[in-house]
């Protein structure tokens, strides 16, 4: 397959799975339950926390800590008096109670001293990967459990961080379908990295955009700077079409 027949190939998948259809069977269903603009940052970030495993157990454990929010996740983060003590038992795979409690408080140190989840990513506008090493230093800022530090992915170690770049794509990306938000205009969309897991690093393989064999962060910098090539503006729009070629028609 030639490159011209590659993106024509890329961009027809990615316009039969770009679509508002794709919601209703994806995590990001919970983040489009909200319409304040730290409700969404917030049910994004725990959503794509978790997602990793069976997409239906993603979603019915996000609904889980929207409830536990009680349906307002900033009211609850900056409103909550009692230090998160009654949080009820929660567990999604390695996920557990004592995380999910670290990462409400967490969030709430983010958006009461450092403006937000948007102004710590945007730190470094022009860099993804300096952007992820500095969020992650300032969500370990404050005193936290050491089995919670693997549920934030360290890009400074090689990892390919994909939920952390999901969570991006999610925030940063906006085109006519509605899929994704756009919420953060100081990021541009060029500079988005691709979220790569199992399910797009094969099929990227397959197609030829990505010859490293181990899903890091080298991989993810390899196949975004191939996705360029089709589209420097948008490289991540192609994160539809391989997830769409490997999920739903097991490419």
């Amino acid at each position: 397959m030639s490159d011209a027949e590659l993106k024509e190939f890329l961009d027809e998948k990615y316009l039969q799975y770009n679509t508002p259809d794709f919601i209703l069977s994806d995590p990001i269903q919970i983040p489009h339950r909200f319409q304040q603009k730290e409700d969404i940052e917030i049910a994004a970030f725990l959503t794509a926390a978790i997602a990793w495993g069976n997409r239906k157990m993603i979603i019915r454990n996000a609904e889980n800590i929207i409830k536990i929010m009680g349906e307002k996740p900033y009211d609850f983060l900056m409103n909550n008096a009692d230090g998160f003590k009654h949080i009820p038992h929660f567990v999604h795979r390695t996920f557990n109670r004592e995380d999910l409690i670290f990462f409400f408080k967490s969030l709430r140190n983010i958006y009461k001293n450092h403006g937000g989840l948007e102004n710590i990513f945007s730190k470094y506008p022009g860099d993804i990967q300096k952007s992820l090493i500095y969020f992650r230093e300032i969500f370990f800022s404050i005193d936290y459990p050491l089995r919670t530090s693997k549920h934030i992915s360290n890009v400074a170690k090689n990892s390919s961080a994909k939920r952390l770049n999901m969570f991006l794509m999610w925030m940063v990306r906006k085109d006519n379908s509605g899929v994704h938000f756009g919420l953060w205009k100081k990021i541009k969309p060029s500079v988005l990295h691709l979220p790569l897991d199992v399910h797009t690093g094969n099929v990227g393989r397959k197609l030829g955009l990505l010859k490293r064999k181990q899903n890091d962060w080298k991989a993810v910098a390899e196949i975004t700077n191939t996705l360029r090539n089709f589209d420097a503006d948008d490289p991540v729009k192609y994160d539809f079409a391989l997830f769409g070629l490997g999920v739903f028609e097991k490419f």
